[in-house]
């Protein structure tokens, strides 16, 4: 399994804009999805999509965002659409995509990353710390995670 970015496979763009619309949108928001990933081809900082490859077959994909959830616009930047195909669900590639944002976030100077989701008990496995309640538009209760992505502090004895 080989997680790269996008851009050095942009075949992959309208695979993961559909992944993403199906499994985040609704009815009416493919151009959205859309929009993303085409922004993520243009080889800016943020946004940013990564894919994971099995060979030549895509088995998942992830985002870093400027902005995932827009009543929390002070919070940068977000993990998100997080997606695995069903094929290979359940052998830890939600968990090596997590970290390879988290890295590709380090690298990139970050000192935190951000989420939200729907639901408990998945994130929390992974080191994510719950830090409220938020909306997600227009009034979609949802739970915001963070994750530091600082050095733990040795003392050196």
């Amino acid at each position: 399994m080989k997680i790269i970015n996008l851009t050095e496979r942009p075949e992959f763009a309208e695979a993961v804009t559909d992944w993403q619309w199906q499994a985040f949108g609704s009815e009416n928001s493919r151009e959205f999805f859309a929009s993303v990933v085409k922004s993520c081809l243009t080889g800016a900082d943020l946004p940013q999509t990564f894919i994971a490859l099995d060979g030549d077959t895509l088995a998942g994909t992830v985002g870093l965002w400027r902005c995932d959830l827009i009543s929390r616009q002070d919070l940068t930047p977000w993990l998100a659409a997080l997606y695995v195909d069903d094929a290979y669900r359940s052998c830890g590639l939600g968990q090596k995509l997590q970290e390879f944002v988290l890295e590709q976030s380090r690298s990139s100077g970050f000192r935190e990353v951000y989420l939200y989701a729907e639901f408990t008990g998945y994130y929390e496995r992974f080191g994510w710390e719950y830090i409220g309640d938020a909306l997600d538009y227009p009034d979609k209760p949802v739970r915001v995670y963070h994750q530091s992505l600082q050095a733990p502090v040795t003392s050196g004895r």
